[in-house]
């Protein structure tokens, strides 16, 4: 199990992530679940994954290979247009296997955000679909999901989660984030302090404390979280962080996060027995 989240913000996206992964209660390893695409100058992709590592593995594969046959048939098309000059016929470029992007845009291709998202969706789908029958006889889910956030440059910024049946749905200002794999445990501060117009980085810190309570009441999420930050319209990702256990911005968030509510705790209304006793 995995937890990711991402947050949409009128001044960027702020996205964060665990690396625990589990195959059972003896094997314990970390993955990255975050994962940066920027194919062309005009769009930037932050891909975060959970669920089957098989699948997303897969995904993850099949997305690298059809950006690899973009650059190599833009490649192929520019040395043609040298060789051959003008009024040459274009150059018959490797095909790509079924269900890429020569029949569905790909993140190069993609001229929104949402055709970006489909496009993650339907690989997905077909992975599960090719393993399903071994999995299911071995009695396991091959189910992943996703959150993609990023921009193209002149359309706004965005947000999916993409479910394992391949659909998705975005992020808006009256709900902000978006949540994959163990989330209920870190809900709660997205829910009471979280909004659209928080800054990248108070975002970035409220993120941070959400996967912090989730390792607190759940094992299967751990350290090291990773932290990325991408500002409106820049393109870029401005910063990326791989926060250890024992990091100081892990230990000292944690800390403050308990103190306030101890100290909250001891100012909440008194029942009225206490007030007035008998």
């Amino acid at each position: 199990m995995t937890y990711c989240v991402g947050f949409l913000l009128e001044s960027g996206l702020v996205f964060a992530s665990d690396s625990r992964t589990n195959a059972g209660v003896d094997y314990i390893s970390s993955y990255s679940k975050m994962h940066v695409f920027q194919p062309a100058p005009d769009r930037l992709f932050v891909l975060m994954a959970a669920g089957n590592l098989g699948t997303t593995q897969a995904v993850l594969n099949r997305i690298r290979r059809d950006l690899a046959l973009d650059e190599a048939a833009a490649s192929a098309a520019m040395v043609s247009a040298v060789n051959d000059g003008p009024g040459a016929p274009p150059p018959l470029a490797e095909s790509k296997p079924p269900g890429t992007s020569d029949e569905s845009h790909d993140l190069l291709t993609a001229r929104y955000l949402f055709e970006a998202a489909d496009y993650v969706g339907r690989l997905s789908v077909a992975v599960q679909r090719a393993f399903s029958t071994p999995l299911k006889q071995a009695g396991a889910s091959g189910e992943a999901s996703f959150i993609l956030g990023g921009q193209i440059a002149g359309q706004p910024h965005g947000l999916y989660l993409i479910y394992p049946q391949g659909n998705a749905i975005m992020a808006t200002p009256e709900t902000p984030f978006l949540q994959i794999g163990e989330s209920k445990y870190g809900k709660p501060p997205l829910d009471y302090v979280g909004h659209s117009r928080l800054s990248l980085e108070d975002a970035a810190r409220l993120c941070l404390v959400s996967q912090i309570v989730t390792r607190r009441s759940n094992l299967t999420v751990g350290p090291p979280f990773e932290i990325a930050l991408v500002p409106t319209d820049e393109l870029r990702v401005s910063r990326r962080l791989k926060l250890e256990k024992e990091h100081s911005q892990v230990t000292r968030s944690m800390e403050i996060w308990a103190r306030n509510m101890q100290e909250t705790l001891s100012k909440l209304p008194r029942f009225q027995w206490e007030e007035d006793p008998l």
